[in-house]
């Protein structure tokens, strides 16, 4: 097996979404772009990609990650509008898309086109919420966002399931499809909550941090094969796991916290860079097989598709957002007022991604039981890839301006920063009780300087947030605490540079240098997080 083509694809991915960090270009958008451009360049490999290493290998990890990552109570309280999309908006979608693409293109059966309705049917919003956090969307429509490419992926999947038994001539019924979504669907909830309590309960009796990782680095892996096993969604059963453990994470050693989030991010970096990449890739692969459709009608069904698609999402939005608030008054008193920018903006962010080119190449090439071609098999190659590609450029570019144009409101930075200062107040009141209680039984005795230590280092935790409130520096524009957490780093570096030219003098050995740079290593760690 050559693993070069392997390496330069996570390397070259790697490259150039550190370059889009300085550049106004979301990362994905930049990927996808200078895919196709090198797909075309001699000597540049074939990259074609295999459902069967995506779904089960790669959507996981990527599910798990965004899932940790979002909050358990900001979904709960989205969860009507998350539902209305990710599970709503798919099925009309893979109706509404495949009805069109049946009238469009001559003698292509129904359900083959259904086939295509549920591939097409859902956002991918990796490159959405990376908008919308650079932008500083408001937290609602950021969690609708990641709570809708959490869950949607398991509703196409499923409907995708439905339509291709009956499009390759198996027998499907209206009955057996709503069964076999409900067993999905059902499934993967339970699956998800059996595994999630014993998993979070070895995650903390497990007290070895390497072992705690290689555990959680498994978790996404085992939760959607088990689920799989069973004929229920994997996607769910992840999703269910994860979300569960970001919640309860505080209960998870320390150490283990810190290598895995350095580890999931490399993970989730890695892995997203490289899918982007891989999706302006396929050009070629689609491009060879699409045989009699080349030129004007290609282009055609390309141009319908794509506005289909788009008009598609406004038509579900606007009527899934404001119908049950009229009809509602519990509706009405549960969630906050709306105006019409915030559907807008999330109608408009319904970017394709992988996923769906991942599903569109799962198609067998055959009807079942026979050797007669699937019907259509490279036009709804090329129309997946031309909707991904059409979505990500079109409606990617346009997202950021289309916010600032909108005057959406953002983040309440100074909010959310008074919020964190009373909160930190708290804590720190309820720490001093603790080290009084402490300190007052002769077990516990320490020098005063110690204790006196203690106190000072839990003033300062509490003072940190509420000096980011304060005036910025005249000269540096820092604010006290930026200018703290600069010197203190500084007095780090200088730390370090004597230890290692003391090991290099052989007063101290490697082991010994290893011993003192991780310490420093923790100090600056905390000091970039309370930075962040």
């Amino acid at each position: 097996m050559d693993v070069m083509p392997l390496l330069l694809l996570v390397a070259g991915s790697a490259a150039i979404a550190a370059a889009a960090r300085r550049t106004p270009v979301p990362a994905p958008l930049l990927l996808v772009a200078i895919g196709l451009a090198v797909s075309y360049v001699p000597g540049v490999p074939d990259y074609t990609l295999d459902p069967h290493i995506v779904l089960p290998l790669i959507l996981p990890p990527l599910l798990h990650t965004a899932a940790t990552d979002s909050s358990y109570l900001d979904l709960r309280a989205q969860l009507r509008p998350v539902a209305m999309l990710s599970v709503g908006y798919v099925l009309f979608a893979t109706f509404v898309v495949g009805w069109a693409l049946y009238l469009i293109v001559p003698d292509l059966p129904l359900t083959a086109a259904l086939v295509f309705g549920a591939v097409v049917a859902p956002p991918d919003a990796v490159a959405a919420t990376a908008v919308a956090r650079r932008v500083g969307l408001p937290s609602r429509i950021t969690t609708i966002l990641q709570g809708e490419s959490l869950l949607n992926d398991a509703t196409a999947i499923t409907a995708y399931r439905v339509a291709l038994a009956a499009a390759v001539g198996e027998g499907a019924t209206w009955a057996g499809g709503i069964g076999e979504f409900l067993l999905a669907a059902v499934g993967g909830v339970v699956v998800g909550l059996v595994l999630m309590a014993p998993i979070h309960w070895l995650r903390t009796h497990v007290k070895e941090a390497l072992l705690q990782n290689t555990l959680s680095l498994l978790i996404p892996f085992f939760a959607y094969a088990v689920a799989e096993q069973v004929h229920a969604s994997g996607v769910l059963a992840v999703v269910v796991v994860a979300l569960y453990l970001g919640h309860r994470a505080w209960e998870v050693d320390f150490a283990t916290r810190l290598q895995e989030e350095a580890v999931w991010k490399m993970v989730a970096f890695v892995l997203e860079s490289a899918v982007f990449a891989l999706i302006g890739l396929q050009l070629p692969v689609v491009l060879r097989g699409l045989g009699q459709y080349e030129g004007a009608d290609a282009a055609w069904y390309a141009l319908a598709v794509f506005l289909v698609v788009v008009a598609a999402r406004f038509v579900w939005v606007y009527p899934a957002t404001f119908l049950p608030r009229l009809l509602s008054a519990r509706i009405r008193e549960r969630e906050e007022s709306l105006t019409w920018k915030g559907p807008f903006i999330i109608a408009w962010a319904g970017m394709r991604g992988v996923v769906s080119l991942a599903i569109a190449f799962s198609i067998p090439l055959t009807m079942h039981d026979s050797d007669e071609p699937f019907p259509h098999r490279n036009l709804i190659l090329f129309l997946t890839f031309t909707t991904v590609i059409g979505t990500l450029v079109v409606q990617g570019l346009t997202l950021p301006p289309l916010i600032r144009l909108l005057k959406v409101p953002g983040r309440d930075v100074q909010a959310e920063t008074l919020a964190e200062a009373n909160a930190q107040a708290q804590a720190s009141r309820a720490a001093e009780r603790r080290l009084d209680e402490l300190l007052a039984d002769e077990r516990n005795a320490l020098p005063a300087p110690l204790a006196d230590r203690l106190r000072i280092v839990l003033e300062r935790r509490r003072n940190a947030v509420w000096e980011r409130l304060g005036q910025a520096n005249p000269i540096t524009g820092e604010s006290v605490d930026d200018t703290y957490r600069r010197l203190s780093r500084e007095m780090i570096s200088a730390e370090r540079e004597v230890f290692v030219r003391l090991r290099d003098g052989r007063y101290i050995d490697d082991e010994m240098l290893r011993t003192l740079l991780r310490r420093l290593d923790l100090e600056e760690a905390a000091a970039f997080r309370e930075a962040a």
